[in-house]
């Protein structure tokens, strides 16, 4: 994996609706084990893309979503973690990358949910 992508704040996740249009979406990620991590709601359309087709690319970004002129985007597979082992495994690694910012998005967000935690974790292999 890059540098650049492993050391991003952000990355551009594109995903592939069925009929192959591309959808981009900035979101935070880290990289794990070989893996980017991803952590995002279990209705995102994201999450819908990836359960229809594990291609996706990955570009370095800011928050908006912006990627740097001449970053080439590097093609991956992905894949959905929603076992519990997975899921502490994708907290853990965005708590370490991202600190009180994930913390506060994370607890904040089950409490809001009176505890549940709709949330899944996608794993990209590039």
């Amino acid at each position: 994996m890059s540098p650049e992508i492993a050391e991003s704040r952000y990355v551009s996740l594109t995903t592939f609706k069925r009929d192959g249009t591309a959808v981009a979406t900035p979101v935070w990620a880290v990289e794990d084990d070989g893996e980017l991590l991803v952590w995002t709601r279990d209705d995102s359309g994201k999450v819908k893309r990836v359960r229809n087709g594990a291609r996706v690319t990955v570009t370095p970004c800011d928050v908006r979503g912006r990627t740097a002129e001449g970053a080439e985007p590097v093609e991956g597979t992905a894949r959905l973690m929603t076992e519990e082992g997975g899921l502490r495994r994708v907290r853990r690694a965005m708590a370490r990358k991202y600190g009180w910012q994930f913390r506060m998005t994370d607890g904040g967000g089950a409490l809001l949910r009176l505890g549940k935690r709709p949330h899944v974790g996608i794993a990209v292999t590039l």
